[in-house]
């Protein structure tokens, strides 16, 4: 082995490119069983950001479910999620383009099931087999400048112009699901202003011989209480995951049993915790269709939690109520499936991308069914994420440190690295340890990297996650601050070489930190809040009351919301900022990156504007990843004063 050269931090030369990211990584998720079969959705860059059902057979074959042009996706909420679901061999799916249902069997292309339509959308699809129908979320806009209307429907398999509202009154709805006799169905149902994982509704109805519902009886779930995944046993019982203790944890209810039965349950009717501990059997709802468990049987359920950051897989035995961690290798796991012996679920660690995983219930074996990416990255080149917490106001905050790595390189005595602190997007998100080759990018070239879960982000309890409550844009500003002080105060990084960098909410959050702070030298902003007033007034309907919680009622105080909009106090920003933004963004449109852009070429800052046709609320299109990259490495070297180890496309920065 070659002595590793001498070369300051930033400017090592790295295997891991730009345009290895792109063109050699796909995303994965979610997972779906059919018998024997397994399906999943595959995000490629490479085609355009399209998303494409996969289904996997016993003998290991792989076929496209959707040819080349559907995209399988749906913007019901514009996150989406929940965009198929399979009855036998036909796969029903919401189309990109037109946001109409599709069926696709074997051999054929696929056919419309709804007729055209500029307003629909529909989402969370569950097969009502005894009556030939499929029970969904539909999203309507047809109402102009008023909200779009959420509602639950009934649509015909054999004439999809058949379609019938079932359920309406409340601002959303999510998660339909029918018991496994057809006889009752479960939903969740949540108000303005809540979001999902601030307060929900449980209900379930009988279905009456007509298909309409009875009345709806309400389970669990108020205001303060976040209801997550409803799901029916094998044997009829209703399984739900609540925060009601703290702490998102697994319930069930026994449904009473029919009026001419002679048999009654001791449970019939009550809600009975399974399994309470403080971990996180729940995720914050942002799109449809998340699985955290799921049933091998009547009395076995595998499922999934995560404690201090990292997730674990186990099984609950639904009798004794035992939890039985299962050993993997894994610290990211989500969209959990089981059927046929076997669970199969999306996976990652520290040291391998995102998989689909399935795992053999009787042997305990796992196999890897389908990689993120192919490309294998030496060891040497991989920084390993240290799980750590530090105060911050009196309390302690969490992320993970990623140290710089490549085995090919040294540096300078006394040298210390810059950091580039991420804050993640929600803000009701968390940061993963699994290996990401978007901050191994960084590393790889010199840079530490510290991934805040900033008071606010979920998977530390509710009360962790009410940190944010009214304090947005302090809170977890403070949080991204004090966790760089923390690793300059420890020697592990360059004081005078602090970046951050962040998208949607953790754009506002690193342009907050720039304005109202002056612990970093400079910063990227991906498609960014800068005027909360502005994000108030012009969201879609799923957050358009998210700042109700996180700021204040609007307009009553906005005082508060022009207090913490960093659009107002350019004059306090005295660091340069990198700015990228999709033009056709619906959550944070374009005119808020525009006017922040705007203060600071009148101010002579040194800023640049990175805009992207056709791109919405996050950069799907390998091009404009790439691009997205490179241009921020490019605009610290510039900032920082390193070379580059290798050519890089230059952006224009005005004012450098």
């Amino acid at each position: 082995m070659t002595e590793p050269q001498i070369a300051s931090y930033g400017s090592w030369k790295s295997p891991i490119t730009s345009d290895l990211i792109v063109s050699e990584t796909i995303g994965l998720g979610p997972v779906a069983l059919n018998g024997e079969d397994v399906y999943w959705i595959e995000m490629r860059p490479a085609e355009g950001g399209r998303n494409t059902i996969v289904r996997r057979t016993p003998d290991g074959t792989t076929t496209e479910v959707t040819p080349y042009p559907f995209n399988a996706r749906n913007r019901v909420h514009e996150y989406g999620g929940g965009t198929f679901v399979i009855d036998n061999d036909t796969v029903y799916f919401c189309n990109f383009g037109d946001q109409q249902l599709y069926s696709k069997t074997p051999n054929a292309e696929p056919q419309p099931l709804t007729p055209p339509s500029t307003t629909l959308r529909y989402a969370d699809a569950v097969i009502d087999k005894e009556r030939e129908r499929t029970l969904c979320v539909q999203e309507d806009h047809s109402q102009g400048s008023n909200e779009p209307a959420n509602t639950l429907v009934s649509i015909n398999l054999q004439d999809g112009e058949d379609i019938q509202v079932l359920v309406a009154g409340s601002d959303f709805y999510s998660s339909p699901r029918l018991s496994p006799d057809g006889s009752r169905l479960a939903w969740l149902s949540w108000n303005h202003p809540n979001l999902p994982w601030d307060g929900t509704q449980l209900w379930v109805a009988q279905i009456k011989a007509d298909g309409s519902l009875d009345e709806a009886q309400l389970i669990a779930g108020a205001v303060d209480e976040s209801i997550f995944q409803p799901e029916w046993s094998p044997d009829g019982v209703l399984y739900f995951v609540s925060d009601r203790t703290g702490w998102w944890n697994i319930y069930r209810w026994q449904p009473p049993m029919k009026k001419n039965s002679d048999h009654t349950s001791q449970n019939e009717g009550e809600i009975e915790p399974l399994c309470e501990m403080a971990a996180e059997f729940g995720r914050p709802q942002w799109v449809f269709g998340m699985s955290t468990y799921a049933f091998a049987s009547a009395e076995r359920i595998i499922c999934t939690y995560t404690k201090q950051g990292n997730w674990h897989l186990a099984t609950l035995d639904t009798t004794t109520k035992q939890l039985q961690p299962i050993e993997t290798p894994y610290t990211e796991i989500s969209s959990l499936c089981a059927g046929n012996d076997r669970a199969v679920f999306c996976a990652g660690s520290p040291t391998e991308s995102t998989s689909i995983v399935e795992l053999n219930l009787a042997t305990g074996k796992m196999k890897v069914l389908r990689r993120s990416t192919e490309v294998e990255i030496d060891a040497g080149y991989i920084s390993i994420p240290q799980a750590i917490a530090f105060p911050t106001g009196g309390k302690s905050a969490y992320a993970f440190f990623y140290p710089p790595q490549n085995r090919d390189y040294t540096t300078p005595s006394g040298e210390k690295p810059p950091l580039l602190v991420k804050s993640h997007g929600g803000p009701t998100s968390a940061a993963s340890s699994r290996l990401n080759l978007g901050i191994q990018y960084w590393t790889s070239r010199g840079f530490a990297f510290l991934d805040v879960n900033y008071g606010g982000s979920t998977g530390y309890g509710r009360e962790y996650r009410q940190r944010l409550d009214g304090n947005w844009g302090i809170v977890d500003v403070d949080d991204c601050v004090n966790g760089a002080r923390y690793l300059v105060e420890r020697g592990e990084v360059d004081g005078n070489r602090l970046a951050i960098a962040g998208g949607s909410a953790g754009g506002y959050t690193t342009l907050c930190a720039l304005t109202f702070r002056d612990t970093f030298k400079a910063g990227a902003s991906y498609y960014g809040v800068s005027d909360l007033e502005a994000l108030a007034k012009d969201t879609h309907k799923f957050e358009s009351r998210y700042l109700d919680r996180l700021i204040g009622p609007y307009p009553e105080r906005q005082d508060i919301y022009r207090e913490r909009s960093p659009i107002h106090f350019t004059e306090s920003l005295s660091c340069p900022v990198i700015f990228f933004q999709g033009l056709e963004d619906k959550v944070v449109p374009p005119n808020q990156t525009e006017m922040m852009v705007q203060a600071l070429q009148g101010k002579g800052l040194p800023v640049a504007y990175v805009p992207f046709e056709g791109e919405q609320h996050g950069f799907r299109r390998a091009e404009n990843i790439k691009r997205a990259l490179d241009a921020e490495l490019y605009f610290y070297s510039r900032v920082f004063g390193f070379d580059l180890a290798g050519l890089v496309e230059p952006v224009a920065i005005d004012n450098l």
